[in-house]
């Protein structure tokens, strides 16, 4: 196992970022671009409950941001619902750990869910586009992904000793 420095620790949980990001902006064919999971909240869900001490509302804040600019989405739409759903992460992330992988998997669909209504709001108040069931499919293929993020994540985070 490679050991970590603190600062080194952050490096990778970074680049975790940076793969949620690219994976957010890959183009997909269109019947499978619906589908497309929310990388970036699976990724920031893991972090806030494996290291809250570490990864947080200013976290989820800054990342937000950089979603906004990369989707060209209005500045702070999905700033607002990463620091919503990763502020409850970290208020239940400890009752989520000890569930069984499809109870977890529940939550996180949840927290999700949350974040899709937060991004569906701002949209609606202002007038932006008008929401369809189709919004909702996001939501869907992120928690059925959840099991393999959790797991790849946890390793990652086992391999480079991140604390």
């Amino acid at each position: 196992m490679a050991q970590v420095t603190r600062g080194g620790g952050m490096v990778i949980i970074g680049l975790t970022y940076i793969v949620a990001l690219i994976l957010t902006i890959i183009p997909l064919p269109q019947w499978m671009a619906a589908f497309r999971p929310e990388w970036l909240a699976l990724a920031l869900i893991y972090w806030s409950m494996a290291l809250p001490h570490r990864v947080g509302i200013f976290t989820a804040f800054a990342l937000g941001l950089i979603l906004d600019v990369l989707k060209g989405a209005l500045l702070g739409q999905h700033a607002l619902a990463l620091v919503a759903i990763t502020y409850m992460t970290l208020k239940v992330y400890q009752q989520i750990r000890i569930f069984p992988m499809w109870q977890q998997a529940l939550g996180i669909m949840g927290l999700l869910l949350l974040y899709q209504v937060l991004v569906m709001w701002v949209n609606g108040i202002t007038d932006l586009r008008s929401s369809t069931w189709s919004d909702w499919l996001p939501a869907v293929s992120s928690t059925l992904l959840w099991p393999w993020v959790y797991l790849i994540l946890r390793d990652i985070r086992r391999h480079f000793g991140i604390k």
